[in-house]
């Protein structure tokens, strides 16, 4: 019924606790989700946990902020891109967030990682999943740049964790993108982003969990697994004066729609 469109479960504080998470799932009748990769060290782990059962599947991609790691080149990409259960790109993007003392112009090595990504995206027809975070003028800057204008030679993808503005939100879905909520559409201080959520039409509209981050009310603070986002999707239908049924129906059609390779 219900699809996590993005989480880390092989993030330490979930992989321990997977036979669980897979039940409360079933419980909370969330038959699928997308597990989310951050580094290339990581998507090993990433890709067998989606080969190993038939309703996760995978993404390869080098988050924005992490540093240390292995660079990812094209090739990279586009190798592990093609294998099994992969069906996108990222999570990547731009996150200006902690600049520490470093400038906009010092963060050129992020809007090359990000530049990378798109390149694979599109020679692969997957779609990205973009992270953005105090940076969105130059997430869709670069977006178009690289030809991301939402026709059928773009890769196209979802802004996931959404949390900007309308105007963002309105410049994102004319490229053609996705927008993605996560719990904190529950939170009672983010009216500004459910205000957001009334705008975004049915059949651009995904849910996740970002697990095992940003659980929904009433377990905010605790850690988030996929077995919570029923909660997004009914606060998704209170804003949208819909059936919970309803979202869930719209947002695992369109995870479908997006990531093509889950019907194959």
């Amino acid at each position: 019924m219900f699809t996590d469109s993005h989480c880390h479960l092989t993030f330490p504080e979930l992989t321990a606790q997977l036979p669980a998470i897979r039940q409360a799932m079933a419980d909370a009748q969330v038959d699928r989700a997308l597990c989310i990769c951050t580094t290339l060290e990581e998507f090993p782990e990433v890709q067998g946990l989606a080969s190993q059962y038939d309703n996760f599947w995978a993404t390869v991609g080098v988050h924005p902020d992490n540093e240390g790691i292995t660079e990812p080149s094209l090739q990279d990409l586009l190798t592990r891109g093609q294998m099994p259960r992969v069906v996108g790109i990222g999570e990547t993007g731009l996150d200006y967030y902690r600049l520490g003392e470093r400038s906009v112009a010092d963060m050129e090595w992020q809007r090359d990682r990000f530049r990378t990504h798109i390149r694979a995206a599109r020679q692969l027809n997957l779609p990205l999943v973009i992270h953005t975070r105090s940076a969105s003028d130059d997430t869709l800057a670069i977006l178009r740049e690289e030809g991301e204008f939402g026709t059928a030679a773009c890769a196209g993808g979802v802004f996931h964790c959404f949390t900007e503005t309308a105007q963002v939100a309105r410049a994102a879905l004319d490229l053609g993108f996705y927008i993605s909520f996560s719990g904190i559409l529950t939170f009672k201080n983010a009216q500004d982003l459910r205000d957001v959520a009334a705008f975004v039409p049915f059949d651009r509209l995904l849910i996740e969990t970002d697990s095992p981050y940003l659980a929904p009310m009433p377990y905010r603070g605790k850690t988030n697994n996929p077995s919570y986002v029923p909660y997004v999707a009914a606060q998704l239908a209170a804003i949208k004066q819909c059936p919970v049924e309803y979202i869930a129906e719209m947002t695992s059609r369109n995870f479908e729609a997006l990531f093509k390779g889950v019907l194959r």
